[in-house]
């Protein structure tokens, strides 16, 4: 069930009311005044001293996003002193607080047990102070309610791994989430085995839009490989307020846009573009008989496709190059944005070819260089015609016409000719090297067209180094409807933004009305990776929403190199605790 911002809101009042409420009897049943409760900041430091908590529970308790955490631990502890102690009372109790809370404090036959009340077996593992010598039980109804619930070492853990489990997942939700770097499109900012510090309070925590999921598995449960969440809840994206925004340059961590549909057997592969294939492939195969749609159903019909809520898409790493608003296009590789030469990062990676005297480059030079060996591959898999025809490739969208002969003519004498993906200083060194020849970097022609470029329509002849003119859309802005416009901004207006698009006899119809402009609900960003020629990015998806963003990649804690043993260096020891710029 969708739950709408209206029931959101009237839910956030709940809480409020129903809270205070709870609160102001509890205040009371301990001896405060009850108006005490409804002081912001003051009420946890009294609220703490009922629980004789320390002061610094209240403290952290207003610290931003760790401060939910804090009150649901807060609101533990105060159910316990009213003698709730089995999780079936305290967890949908804490959780659901603005309801639990008043019944309770308003019930006649619930009792609220001051510290010294509280029998003795509620003092355990999470009892700040020790029990109070003169406050032992003494009489048979109070011996009884200490053996009661006399907490077993079972509970005593249960009661850690639950707190620690919801301690991790606060934090990891509200404030910060580390990941490891499993591909090279970041090279050579961020390297294979790069583990981050990705900051959530940057531009604001968002909520968990599927919250009823297992914890700490992003959408698949390991082992048993089945979905790790449940869609019957799903929350309105929302955004608490943060340190500040995307800004272009930054180093962004977000939810594939691409990834709403997946083909389970090939989930590194954008399902969008392999359903494009599979069409062309079907048109080359039954000819006059195809019909739009035919490769769909084969791709349907050979694999698991699986629909994912937003939340749930496979987190993306790459550097935010123009935000909402900005105008961008590529020439020959080099990127413009607003009419200027983008920011350049110091390790940007294109790929070269790299000529050689007829023998290859050592693999101990490689490594010195820090080359990423899945970053090399032989020359002659860009040659549609050597050694044999290569299906669905187009040689010429990936490398210009004399450089496409020259290697032709080089492969005859010369198999160790590589391309490697390399930095500017990178591919100094290795021209450097005795045994090179040349190195050319590769450019594509900007004349041809590339069929897996966004937007994938025949009109815009566009490739990976030759690209635009665009703008990128920012929420309040209009933008005129027609067939080219269309088929940049149709996924945003279907998908993105929640419309029923469609055309009929010429017309365009969102939501059933006539559409000759669109007004931008939210902000759009254009991502791509630092690894130029080797990164998956906005260039063949398109626009990341802001709902996608998930936070800021802050620096490296750890970074361990895969073509390296640890006598080699296999930890980079230079990359620790680096800051990504």
């Amino acid at each position: 069930m969708e739950v709408s911002m209206t029931m959101l809101f009237i839910y956030v009042c709940l809480n409020i009311i129903g809270n205070t409420l709870g609160l102001w009897r509890v205040f009371e049943a301990a001896g405060e005044k009850g108006w005490k409760s409804i002081i912001p900041a003051y009420r946890l430091f009294v609220w703490a001293k009922i629980l004789n908590k320390s002061w610094w529970w209240a403290v952290l308790a207003l610290v931003p996003y760790f401060g939910w955490f804090m009150m649901l631990m807060m609101t533990w502890k105060t159910l316990r002193r009213y003698n709730k102690t089995r999780y079936l009372q305290l967890v949908p109790g804490t959780f659901f607080s603005f309801i639990y809370l008043p019944w309770l404090t308003f019930d006649a036959n619930e009792k609220f047990f001051t510290y010294e009340e509280l029998p003795a077996a509620q003092l355990g593992f999470w009892n700040t102070f020790p029990l109070k010598k003169e406050s032992v039980t003494k009489t048979k109804k109070d011996a009884k309610a200490d053996t009661k619930f006399v907490k077993t070492t079972a509970r005593e853990w249960s009661d850690a791994i639950i707190f620690a489990v919801v301690a991790a997942w606060i934090i990891r939700t509200f404030l910060m989430e580390f990941y490891t770097i499993p591909t090279s499109s970041m090279e050579s900012t961020l390297m294979v085995g790069d583990y981050l510090a990705v900051s959530k309070v940057s531009y604001g925590p968002k909520n968990p839009q599927t919250p009823i999921a297992f914890p700490f598995a992003h959408h698949t449960l390991p082992i048993v490989n089945a979905k790790s969440y449940v869609e019957w809840l799903k929350l309105p994206y929302l955004r608490l307020p943060g340190l500040g925004e995307v800004k272009r340059n930054d180093v962004v961590v977000f939810n594939y846009p691409d990834g709403d549909t997946v083909i389970l057997e090939r989930q590194n592969e954008s399902y969008y573009q392999v359903v494009r294939d599979a069409e062309v492939e079907a048109a080359a195969i039954y000819g006059p008989q195809y019909k739009a749609g035919m490769g769909r159903e084969q791709i349907w019909n050979t694999y698991k496709v699986v629909a994912r809520p937003v939340d749930k898409r496979e987190n993306y790493i790459k550097r935010c190059v123009a935000v909402a608003g900005d105008k961008l296009f590529i020439k020959d590789g080099v990127l413009y944005i607003n009419d200027k030469e983008a920011y350049r990062p110091k390790r940007m990676q294109y790929q070269y070819v790299v000529f050689t005297d007829g023998t290859d480059i050592s693999l101990k030079h490689r490594k010195k260089m820090n080359i990423n060996e899945e970053d090399r591959f032989e020359v002659k898999y860009l040659v549609g015609n050597y050694p044999q025809p290569m299906i669905n490739l187009n040689p010429e969208t990936y490398i210009n016409k004399d450089l496409l002969q020259k290697i032709i003519t080089e492969l005859h004498t010369n198999p160790n000719i590589f391309v490697y993906s390399l930095s500017e200083d990178m591919a100094k060194q290795m021209a450097a090297l005795p045994n090179v020849k040349e190195v050319v970097r590769l450019v594509a022609e900007p004349e041809v067209r590339d069929a897996h470029i966004f937007p994938q329509a025949e009109q815009y002849v566009y490739s990976r180094d030759n690209f635009g003119h665009i703008r990128i859309p920012k929420a309040g802005e209009t933008v005129e409807l027609n067939d080219s416009t269309l088929a940049l901004y149709k996924r945003i207006i279907e998908i993105y933004e929640g419309n029923d698009l469609k055309q009929d006899a010429g017309r365009i119809l969102i939501n059933g009305a006539p559409a000759t402009q669109y007004t931008f609900k939210q902000n759009y960003y254009w991502m791509m990776g630092d690894n130029r020629h080797n990164s998956a990015d906005s260039r063949y998806w398109g626009f990341v929403p802001e709902d996608h963003i998930a936070g800021k990649a802050l620096f490296v804690w750890l970074s361990l190199d895969k073509f390296k043993s640890f006598g080699e260096g296999k930890i980079r020891f230079s990359r620790m605790f680096r800051a990504i710029k």
